[in-house]
């Protein structure tokens, strides 16, 4: 499980990945070579398994985000699922229980992209597409207390 120290990191890396080391390591209270160790540890139990960056879609021309629920045809699992893997404007999927098979996020420049991409599943799935207004909440952490 994770220590008040361990949180402490998590937290301070969640709102700036690129912190130095020597940053993080006074921000917590610790040492270089300690912080250094703890993340090293939270690494080998797959607490942290990496470190990113964000990117505004937006600046990037991409004006247009839809959620995209997917259910494929019988015998179209695999053929969908390959589809949505090798189409880089999926930029999320989950593999879901319950009438979808997966619930995608789709990242388009305009509505003709969206329908070109939605196209190339249409004649193997069904599916339900909504556009998004905001997101009044970031992708952020779990609650990290302890258990």
């Amino acid at each position: 499980m994770l220590d008040d120290l361990d949180r402490r990191l998590l937290d301070i890396l969640s709102v700036n990945a690129r912190i130095s080391l020597k940053e993080l390591a006074q921000e917590a209270g610790l040492s270089s070579p300690s912080t250094a160790d703890r993340l090293r540890r939270l690494e080998d139990r797959g607490v942290i398994t990496g470190f990113t960056v964000a990117v505004n879609p937006a600046a990037l021309g991409y004006t247009l985000q839809a959620v995209v629920r997917v259910r494929p045809m019988p015998g179209m699992l695999h053929i969908v699922e390959k589809i949505i893997q090798e189409t880089p404007e999926f930029v999320e999927c989950d593999k879901v229980t319950g009438d979808d098979c997966f619930i995608a996020k789709l990242l388009v420049r305009d509505m003709e992209q969206l329908d070109t991409i939605l196209d190339r599943i249409a004649e193997k799935s069904q599916t339900n597409t909504s556009i998004v207004k905001s997101s009044p909440v970031k992708r952020r952490l779990p609650p990290l207390a302890s258990a």
